[in-house]
């Protein structure tokens, strides 16, 4: 496929938008995208056959349409069938991708530019999540620039980076299945020094999860490793995070990274500046489930920082014995509490609470499946998170107020999870192995403790940088303007369809 020709002065540039197919990639680049088409942008976003499905079940058969310029297109994953309510499963997800959604982007890219493809413009740059590269390859394929979005922390990334440096030292992949449990002077407990852009006593539980493995050729160690290195390759790089927050760590990834590093984030507030409430953009939505009716009405009967939020992610799983600790230590706390509790949440069965259980919380619990997370994070009423520290989880929390209580699954939430601890000072983190009695102990330290207290001042001290940091005229409109001048409008005139 060969290059393509700049469009006509009256066409406006048209960004292809490509989220690795999780609702933690797909909820940040939805945001970005808004902010694209409200600069001029014609946007094709193109999430996989399967999560497209899964949209239009959750939001609505008409869900995706009516916003002008402003498309969803879908192609293969390559993935065998699955449950189609639930989250795939992830290596299998990595490796599908990596190796066969490539011929399947470039055909869309085709049909994208051929002629007359019901009045769309042409191609003229492709965002690819950090993790989806053969996007990058693609664009050079077509001739046009290409933009990384990297969708998780900065301190994640580093993390990945830092890989090699692991398995060159022989730490990597463990010797013996004993020593991935993460128990007190384990493996897990060693100390790493050298790690470059990490924080100072770093051990090995706080990489990034896909180095607990005996096994070198384990598909997620191998996938994110490549993918941490391969974002080398685009224009230039953004990520979903702020200057305040993660400044050594962004001055790492520039000191490795041949394109420029721009913290474009947090994007939630981004949009809300730049998207207006009432119009359509701000109807596109991106949850993968459906979300439940009531919830705000139910918060605004309760005191300010009174009920206890939790919601452990798009991905997480639990055994059917830890939904009970969890259940039990939130019921013996004394707290109201909104629980999100996915049907796909209990690994290998179906998420369902004992009938004791729901009585003992009854009027002061509300358990639903899924939410407006970021909106739930904002109200008054919520004092605590218990999160698994996913990224978006971590800066909505962040942007609403809402110190954390964290219960690391996998990738780098074990990583966010100590920045927060020991960085931050806006979180505390539940034992691998939860234990009711300490978990309700945990809960009532985060609410009302002296711990808690001090979670609360610091996270309120980070709402105010990251607002003041997305705020019109401020260095994340600044870092995305330059994006979009030096990299995305490259085949273009300057300053041509970048009215806002």
């Amino acid at each position: 496929m060969g290059s393509i020709a700049p469009p006509e002065e009256s066409q406006p540039p048209h960004a292809v938008c490509l989220p690795f197919p999780s609702q933690g990639h797909v909820t940040p680049m939805l945001q970005l995208a808004k902010l694209l088409h409200s600069r001029g942008f014609h946007i094709t976003f193109v999430n996989t056959e399967f999560n497209h499905r899964r949209l239009l079940r959750s939001r609505g058969a008409d869900a995706l349409d009516g916003v002008p310029g402003f498309r969803f297109a879908s192609i293969p994953d390559g993935v065998p069938p699955s449950d189609p309510d639930a989250t795939q499963d992830p290596p299998q997800l990595c490796y599908y991708t990596m190796t066969t959604c490539l011929p399947h982007l470039l055909a869309l890219l085709a049909e994208l530019n051929a002629a007359g493809s019901s009045g769309t413009p042409p191609v003229t740059c492709i965002i690819a999540d950090g993790v989806m590269s053969f996007g990058y390859d693609a664009a050079r394929e077509i001739g046009v620039p290409v933009a990384a979005l990297w969708t998780a922390s900065a301190c994640g990334f580093m993390g990945y980076r830092n890989y090699p440096q692991l398995i060159d030292r022989g730490i990597v992949p463990f010797k013996d299945e004993a020593d991935l449990a993460d128990v007190e002077g384990g493996l897990l407990a060693t100390v790493i020094t050298g790690a470059r852009g990490m924080c100072y006593g770093l051990q090995l539980r706080d990489f990034p999860s896909f180095i607990r493995t005996t096994d070198r050729d384990d598909i997620m160690l191998n996938f994110l490793m490549r993918e941490a290195e391969r974002l080398s390759l685009p224009d230039a790089v953004m990520i979903n995070t702020f200057e305040d927050l993660e400044a050594t760590t962004l001055d790492a990834m520039r000191d490795i990274l041949p394109a420029p590093v721009y913290a474009v984030g947090p994007l939630l507030l981004r949009e809300r500046h730049v998207i207006p409430e009432d119009g359509p953009l701000a109807g596109l939505g991106s949850n993968l489930w459906k979300e439940h009716d009531g919830l705000m009405e139910w918060l605004a009967g309760h005191a300010p920082r009174s009920v206890v939020y939790v919601n452990y992610g798009s991905v997480t799983v639990m055994s059917s014995s830890q939904l009970l600790e969890f259940a039990w230590g939130l019921a013996n706390s004394g707290y109201a509490f909104v629980w999100n509790i996915r049907r796909d949440l209990v690994k290998g069965d179906s998420a369902v609470l004992p009938p004791e259980f729901v009585s003992a919380v009854e009027g002061r619990a509300l358990l639903t499946t899924w939410c407006q997370q970021a909106a739930v994070l904002q109200h008054e009423a919520v004092g605590v998170f218990l999160t698994h520290s996913g990224w978006n989880s971590t800066l909505e929390s962040l942007c609403g107020g809402v110190p954390m209580l964290s219960w690391p699954f996998f990738a780098e939430q074990q990583t966010n999870c100590r920045y927060k601890r020991t960085e931050w000072g806006v979180g505390m983190e539940i034992g691998g192995e939860v234990r009711r009695d300490e978990l309700a102990a945990m809960i009532r330290e985060a609410m009302d403790g002296d711990n808690g207290k001090e979670m609360h001042r610091r996270v309120v001290e980070w709402k105010e940088k990251a607002v003041k940091a997305t705020m019109p005229g401020g260095p994340a409109e600044a870092n995305l303007n330059r994006v979009i001048d030096e990299v995305l409008l490259s085949t273009k005139k300057k300053g041509e369809a970048t009215s806002a």
